[in-house]
Order: structure tokens, then sequence, then C-alpha cells
């Protein structure tokens, strides 16, 4: 969760001071894809009730397609290239009015030009390309 919507390299020997500034340690060679819970379905849908802590979900399909609408279109509007990753449970984007919400979202998506769907896998590697200088 270090960047909304750009891959980055991982670090190794980060340095939390009480009193100072954050101290990054050294790139490694591994790829870390942005991800927030603001585009996971569990936080949005599932209720969960556990001592001392109730998760409410339960949201509307609609709440939920204006949030991630909105956050979309932030990201293609100032963030060329960016990498927008929904992080989706088969239990919980799999109700049927969810799903045809979902639907909807990759329509809005796929009606934008410029707009690729892959694999995160496959983002990591165009970020590695880009990053040694390739396209």
């Amino acid at each position: 969760m270090g960047k909304d919507f750009e891959p980055y390299w991982c670090r190794l020997g980060d340095v939390i001071q009480a009193d100072g500034p954050y101290l990054f340690g050294q790139p490694v060679d591994l790829v870390e894809l942005p991800v927030s819970w603001i585009l996971d379905d569990w936080p949005h849908f599932e209720y969960l009730s556990l001592p001392g802590r109730l998760s409410p979900g339960l949201s509307g399909p609609s709440k939920v397609e204006e949030v991630w609408r909105g956050e979309f279109d932030f990201m293609y509007r100032d963030v060329p290239g960016g990498v927008y990753t929904l992080t989706m449970h088969p239990q919980v984007i799999g109700r049927g009015h969810r799903f045809l919400m979902l639907e909807r979202l990759v329509d809005y998506f796929a009606a934008h030009d410029g707009v690729r769907f892959s694999t995160l896998g496959e983002a990591a590697e165009a970020f590695r390309r880009a990053a040694a200088g390739g396209s």
C-alpha cells in the first residue's frame, strides 16, 4: 500500500525512527503492485462482527460503483499508465446484483481510450521493462 496506482520496488532495511524521519532501505528485485482497501470488495460488502470490532459492510452496489468509478477517474486523469487493482473474492462479488455492477464497471473502464486489462504478472513485467529502459 505504498502507492495508490503505481508499481514500485520493494525495499529491505527501512527504519522507522521514533524521533526522526523514515529511512528508506535498499530496493530489491521484487515488484510491489498497488492495492488498497477501498478497491477491495470485502470491506464494502461483507458484514463481520467480532468482540470489540464491527465491520458493517453490506453496502449497496451503487455506492461501491460510485467509489470505484471515482478512483478510476482520478487515476485515468492524473496517473498516466497507472495500474488499477481491484481485489475481489468470489464469495463476495459473486452475488447477482454485485456482479451486474461489476459488468457495468468493466464496460465503463473499457470505454476509455488506452485502457487495457491484464494480469498482475503482466503489469509487474511491464514495470520491469520500463525500469530497464524498455517500453
